[in-house]
């Protein structure tokens, strides 16, 4: 059994939230956890090594009059399902929860899961063949999971006593469950602290390791954190607004209004808006200009016109900064890639930043962002993602993204986009290229 043991010679998890510590045999693990659930409900007692978490659920399933051969309901169907998705919090940080959770549960034969605060499943994502063994035990979308219906299970647990929690095989109180082993943890509403629901990961006996319980925890949390960013401040104004990507003249909303923004306007505010500190007149006039004979009066004069434009006080000097945290889509898009979202990076992504742009600033800005993108989606393999940026305007020359389409979606189409520009780039001396975008 475990390695850890008490002085009575019983053995002891160092984490009671976890179900299996290395080194403990899973097999003899499960037939002991069988005769304790034989014995619980034949007789109603608790038998050791079940853990306390799980005993205390059991009580609980058998005082909702849970019985061990139930089977669940599925509440929400088409339509309803769908509409009920669409307005629940837990909807707007799916993306990310698939990106940091989709090819753990593909590669792994798992499924991704996510309930509401009553425990019914919103989403059952993952591997296909798990999803059919899944859908046997009414595990899919708009089914109710909630402890006081399905007994002890990792998503319904949770969501219970709103903490993380593992079950493992015969720890479910329902015995149709037992072949599985899940980990799920609550995820919270940032302001007030409700829980929303939970994320889940199901699957085999594999899961019994502290590192899925882990794992879990991590993308709740991170899913708290994007609600944070996404949900305004209760009291106050919104943030103003910058749009930059895919277009030369930026737009800006800020205090309900849309102003379009000339193309050297768009360029200043681009770059106060990520450096908050502000910069001085001459870090501008580097930023901004390639001509060096380009005057401070010249610069002044354009940062007068802004002022102007914006209105509210937006624009300060001495430095040069803005007085309101401005939110733009080029810190979305570099935020998303630092914390490993690619796919929501991509989806981010309209276009170039201010493709027109000279400001020296601006282009190594303009490149960096392109360039870090397009090395996740190289890296990150996905086809649809490399197709969707190959067959973008910025991407249809780009011959590092074609190669890597090529490599898993090899089809005669790509293939042979792929063969002529592989030829351009041989192509005789004196032969003129299209420049990439």
């Amino acid at each position: 059994m475990s390695p850890a043991a008490s002085p009575s010679g019983e053995a002891e998890l160092t984490d009671p939230w976890v179900a299996l510590e290395p080194g403990t045999d899973p097999a003899e693990h499960i037939r002991v956890l069988r005769r304790a659930h034989e014995t619980f409900t034949a007789a109603g007692t608790v038998p050791k090594p079940v853990r306390d978490v799980v005993a205390a659920s059991w009580r609980r399933s058998a005082r909702a009059g849970v019985g061990p051969d139930g089977t669940a309901s599925v509440e929400l169907v088409d339509g309803d399902l769908g509409a009920y998705r669409a307005e629940h919090p837990l909807a707007r940080v799916m993306p990310l929860i698939r990106e940091l959770m989709g090819t753990f549960a593909s590669d792994g034969e798992h499924l991704l899961a996510v309930c509401d605060a009553h425990g019914r499943l919103l989403w059952v994502e993952g591997h296909p063949a798990t999803r059919r063994r899944a859908d046997g035990m009414n595990f899919v979308p708009g089914a109710r999971w909630a402890e006081s219906v399905m007994g002890t299970n990792a998503p319904g647990t949770a969501v219970a006593v709103d903490r993380p929690v593992q079950v493992f095989a015969a720890e479910h109180f329902i015995r149709q469950v037992q072949p599985w082993t899940c980990a799920a943890a609550p995820v919270h509403d940032p302001r007030t602290g409700r829980v929303l629901g939970a994320v889940d990961i199901t699957g085999g006996d594999g899961l019994a390791h502290p590192h899925s319980l882990g794992f879990v925890q991590a993308v709740a949390r991170a899913a708290e954190s994007q609600l944070a960013l996404l949900v305004p401040p209760e009291a106050g104004p919104e943030a103003p607004e910058l749009s930059a990507l895919g277009r030369d003249e930026a737009l800006l909303l800020a205090e309900g209004r849309t102003v379009r923004l000339s193309r050297r306007h768009s360029e200043i505010l681009v770059l106060l808006a990520r450096r908050p500190e502000g910069l001085t007149g001459d870090e501008l006039l580097c930023a901004l200009y390639e001509d060096e004979s380009v005057t401070p009066v010249t610069l002044r004069a354009e940062l007068a016109r802004l002022r102007r434009i914006l209105g509210s006080g937006l624009l300060d000097s001495r430095p040069y900064r803005l007085t309101t945290p401005v939110e733009s889509d080029v810190t979305m898009v570099e935020r998303r890639l630092e914390t490993g979202l690619v796919t929501a990076a991509a989806a981010a992504y309209r276009g170039p930043l201010l493709p027109g742009s000279q400001a020296p600033a601006v282009v190594r800005l303009r490149r960096r962002l392109a360039d870090g993108l397009r090395m996740a989606l190289i890296a990150r393999r996905d086809p649809d993602l490399l197709a969707d940026w190959a067959h973008a305007p910025w991407g249809e020359d780009d011959l590092d993204v074609w190669r890597a389409l090529a490599a898993v979606r090899p089809t005669p189409a790509v293939c042979s986009r792929l063969s002529a520009l592989e030829s351009e780039l041989t192509a005789p001396p004196g032969w003129e290229r299209r420049p990439p975008r």
